[in-house]
C-alpha cells in the first residue's frame, strides 16, 4: 500500500521504517529537516534497539521516503497516519495543536477517498473533530482510530509481536483496509527471528508471548471510534496504577520487614492480577505515562467525576523520587550535605534514551537542592539528560567512575550492564560502601556478602 505517516518520533519512525521494510511505500514526513537528513541516511534519530536496520533497509529499498513536504506525498497516499506528540498542557489536557495541524495539512493536499488513521494519544472526541474538519473542506475521506502500543526500548519486538490491534471508526471499509496495511507486519514478521529484538521487553514482564502465533484475525479489536480512542490512554493509566500500587506496599514492606520482590511474586502468581508491572522500585515516567494519567484524569474531571483512584497513583509516583532520597538521607546519617553520590542512569527506563519525566532525574536534581555532590552516567541518555539536569551535577563517562571516592551509589536505571558490574572491585574505589537499589534488580545477599550496605525499595 502507499502510506503517509506524519511524525517521525519513537511510533512514526518505527512504525514507518517497519511498514517500508515489509514491502509497503511509506512517505515519513517530518518538519525537522534534521530528523529528515539522518533518517536518509538510513539511521534513526533517537536511541531504539533495532531500529537503525529497518530504517536502513527501508531506505536502501527506496520503500521509505523521509520528507518535509506533504504536497509530495499525501496525493500519493491512499492511507495518512496522525503520529505526532500530544505534550501535556498546565492544566493537565493534552496539547493537540499538533494533531489538528497535522490534520489540516493533509485535507489541504488529499484526494478523495483518503483513509486519515489517528495513531497519536488523544482524548476522546478527537476524531469528531478530524472529521467535521473533512466536512467544512468539502472533501471526502474517513477516520480510523488505531492506537499503538509499543514500548521505548522495545518497539521493533512490540511493532512486529502485537497482542491486539485495535481500529475504531464509523466506516467498516476503511477500518478493513488499515488491518490490510497492518497485516503486512505479521507477514513479514514470520521471516525473522523477533527473539533478536526482545531484550528490552522482558524487563518489566515476567516472560514475553510470541503472538505471531495467534492467527491475526483474532488479535483485532474492531469498536467504535469514541472506544478506540478510549483504549491506550485507559491502559497506561492502568499500568502506571500497577507501578504506584507496589510502591505503596514496598513503603509497608519496609515498615514491617517483608521483602517487596518477594510479595509481588507471590501476588503475581494469580493469573487474576499478573506480575507484569508489578515492581517496586524509583517511579514511572516517559512520555506516555505522565501524559495520559494527567489526560485520563482531566477527562474524568472535564465531565464533573471524582477519579480518586487516578489521582492517587499520580500521587504517589510524584512522591516516589522523595520516599528514595530519604532512604539515601538515612544511609548518610541523615546528613546529604557535601556527601558524594554516584548515580547510575538517567533514561526513565533501560532500552531508551528518552529522560523525559525521568525519575533517575529528578531524584538527582533532589539530591542536589540536599547539598549532595551527584555524579552521574548514563549507557545513552548522557546528551538528552542535560537540559533536565541541575548545572551542578557531575558528568561521569563510565560507569566505574560512579564509584570513585562515592558515599552511596544509586541504580536508579536497571541496564542490564548495570547489573553485570564487577562490585566487588568497585568496592575498593568507594568512599563507603553502600548501595541504594532503586530498582530491586541487584543481588541483595551477594552484595551484602561482598560488605555493601544494601538498602532496597522494600527489601
Amino acid at each position: 500500500m502507499k502510506v503517509s505517516i506524519v511524525g517521525t518520533g519513537y511510533v512514526g519512525l518505527t512504525t514507518g521504517s517497519l511498514l517500508a521494510a515489509a514491502g509497503n511505500k511509506v512517505y515519513c514526513i517530518d518538519v525537522d529537516p534534521k530528523k529528515i537528513d539522518i533518517i536518509k541516511e538510513g539511521k534513526a534519530h533517537f536511541y531504539e534497539p533495532g531500529l537503525d536496520e529497518f530504517v536502513n533497509k527501508a531506505i536502501s529499498s527506496k520503500n521509505l521516503i523521509p520528507t518535509l513536504d506533504y504536497k509530495e506525498a499525501i496525493p500519493n497516499s491512499e492511507i495518512a497516519i496522525i503520529s505526532v506528540g500530544t505534550p501535556t498542557n498546565p492544566d493537565g489536557s493534552l496539547d493537540l495543536s499538533y494533531v489538528f495541524s497535522a490534520a489540516e495539512s493533509i485535507i489541504k493536499h488529499m484526494q478523495n477517498g483518503l483513509i486519515i488513521v489517528q495513531k497519536s494519544t488523544v482524548p476522546v472526541g478527537t476524531g469528531r473533530e478530524i472529521m467535521k474538519m473533512i466536512e467544512k473542506s468539502g472533501k471526502k475521506a474517513s477516520v480510523v482510530s488505531c492506537p499503538e502500543f509499543l514500548s521505548e526500548g522495545s518497539a521493533v519486538f512490540d511493532t512486529f509481536n502485537l497482542d491486539r490491534l485495535v481500529v475504531g471508526s464509523d466506516n467498516k471499509k476503511a477500518m478493513t483496509e488499515v488491518v490490510g496495511l497492518f497485516k503486512s507486519l505479521d507477514q513479514f514478521s514470520k521471516t525473522l527471528d523477533l527473539s533478536k529484538y526482545k531484550e528490552f521487553s522482558e524487563i518489566y514482564k515476567k516472560k514475553t508471548k510470541l503472538n505471531t502465533d495467534i492467527p491475526f484475525e483474532e488479535r483485532v479489536l474492531y469498536l467504535g471510534l469514541e472506544s478506540a480512542e478510549m483504549v491506550k490512554i485507559t491502559a497506561n493509566a492502568y499500568l502506571a496504577t500497577k507501578i504506584s500500587f507496589a510502591n505503596s506496599i514496598a513503603r509497608i514492606c519496609d515498615k514491617v520487614g517483608a521483602d517487596s520482590s518477594e510479595v509481588m511474586e507471590g501476588i503475581g502468581r494469580d493469573q487474576r492480577i499478573g506480575r507484569d508491572f508489578l515492581y517496586p522500585g524509583l517511579g514511572w515516567g516517559g512520555g506516555c505515562f505522565p501524559k495520559d494519567t494527567s489526560g485520563l484524569l482531566f477527562l474524568a474531571n472535564e465531565n464533573g467525576l471524582n477519579f480518586a483512584q487516578l489521582q492517587a497513583t499520580i500521587s504517589i509516583n510524584e512522591s516516589q523520587s522523595d520516599y528514595v532520597a530519604a532512604k539515601i538521607q538515612g544511609a548518610l546519617n541523615g546528613d546529604l550535605k557535601n556527601r558524594k553520590i554516584g548515580i547510575l542512569g538517567l533514561s526513565y527506563k533501560p532500552g531508551t534514551n528518552d529522560t523525559r519525566e525521568s525519575p533517575a532525574v529528578k531524584l538527582a536534581n533532589k539530591l542536589i537542592k540536599k547539598g549532595a555532590e551527584v555524579t552521574v552516567f548514563d549507557p545513552e541518555a548522557m546528551e538528552e539528560a542535560k537540559s533536565f539536569l541541575a548545572e551542578k551535577i557531575k558528568l561521569a563517562d563510565s560507569a566505574k567512575k560512579i564509584f570513585d571516592g562515592s558515599e552511596a551509589v544509586v541504580l536508579a536505571t536497571d541496564w542490564p550492564e548495570f547489573l553485570k558490574l564487577n562490585f566487588k572491585d568497585l568496592k575498593s574505589k568507594t568512599k563507603r560502601a553502600v548501595i541504594i537499589d532503586a530498582r530491586n534488580k541487584l543481588d541483595k545477599e551477594e552484595l551484602k556478602k561482598i560488605g555493601y550496605t544494601y538498602i532496597g525499595i522494600g527489601r
